[in-house]
C-alpha cells in the first residue's frame, strides 16, 4: 500500500519571491533621489535580452554577488553611496508593504492554514542587507527559520544548503516545497528531492498559486 505523504513546509527564497527585486524600484529610488528617469536601466528578469550581464548569471558565468557589485559600482558612481549593502538600503528604503510582495504574505498564511511551517532560504540576506535592516522586517517575524547562505557557508544550489533549511524546519524532502526565482536553485532543490517552482516575477500570483497546491496535494 502506498504511503500517503503530507507536505509540511513551504521555503521561500527571500529576494524575489518575498522581497520585490531591485529592478521593481529603480524609478522610485530615482526619482527620491532627484535622478532623471532610466538613470539606472538593469532590466535583469524582466527583459533578459536587454540585460548582458543578467545574461551572464543565467548562464552562470557569474553569480548573483558579482552580478549586484557590478551594479552597485555604477549606483556608486552616480550616488557616491559606496558597496551592495548601502545600495540595497536606498533601493528598500520604503515602508514593508512597498518592499515585500502582498502575495507571498497571503501565501505565507495560507500554508499556515493548511497546517504547514514556513521557511526561508536565502544565499545573500547577510551580504545585501545590514542587520538594522533585516530586524525591521515584521514578516520575517511569522517564519519558522531564516537560513541564510551567507552566513551558513554554504549556498544553493550546494545540496548542504537545502538539507539545512529542511533540517531546521524538521521536515524530508518530499514533505517541503520551494519557491525560488533562479533556476539553477530551483534545479538543485530538484535534485535533493524537494518539490520547487520557479517563482515569476511577473506573474507573483499564480507562481504562489502552484506552490500553494504541492503544498495541498497528496500522493
Amino acid at each position: 500500500m502506498r504511503r500517503v505523504v503530507q507536505t509540511r513546509a513551504l521555503v521561500l527564497d527571500f529576494g524575489g519571491p518575498v522581497l520585490r527585486t531591485p529592478f521593481e524600484l529603480l524609478r522610485a529610488t530615482e526619482r527620491r533621489l532627484g535622478l532623471p528617469p532610466l538613470t539606472f536601466d538593469w532590466r535583469g528578469p524582466f527583459d533578459p535580452d536587454a540585460d548582458p550581464l543578467w545574461q551572464r548569471l543565467l548562464a552562470r558565468t557569474i553569480g548573483e554577488p558579482d552580478y549586484w557589485a557590478a551594479r552597485a559600482a555604477e549606483f556608486a558612481a552616480v550616488t557616491g553611496t559606496s558597496g551592495v549593502r548601502a545600495m540595497m538600503r536606498e533601493l528598500f528604503r520604503g515602508p514593508e508593504d512597498e518592499v515585500v510582495r502582498s502575495e507571498a504574505v497571503a501565501a505565507m498564511r495560507a500554508a499556515r492554514v493548511l497546517g504547514c511551517r514556513v521557511g526561508v532560504l536565502t544565499n545573500d540576506l547577510a551580504l545585501f542587507h545590514d542587520e538594522e535592516w533585516v530586524a525591521g522586517i515584521r514578516i520575517l517575524t511569522e517564519v519558522d527559520a531564516v537560513v541564510d547562505a551567507a552566513r551558513l557557508g554554504v549556498r544553493k544550489p550546494d545540496p548542504g544548503a537545502y538539507r539545512a533549511a529542511l533540517d531546521v524546519l524538521a521536515v524530508t524532502a518530499s514533505e517541503a516545497v520551494l519557491v525560488d526565482d533562479q533556476p539553477v536553485n530551483v534545479d538543485g532543490a530538484r535534485v535533493v528531492g524537494i518539490p520547487a517552482v520557479l517563482f515569476d516575477v511577473v506573474r507573483p500570483a499564480e507562481s504562489y498559486a502552484r506552490a500553494l497546491t504541492l503544498l495541498g496535494a497528496r500522493s
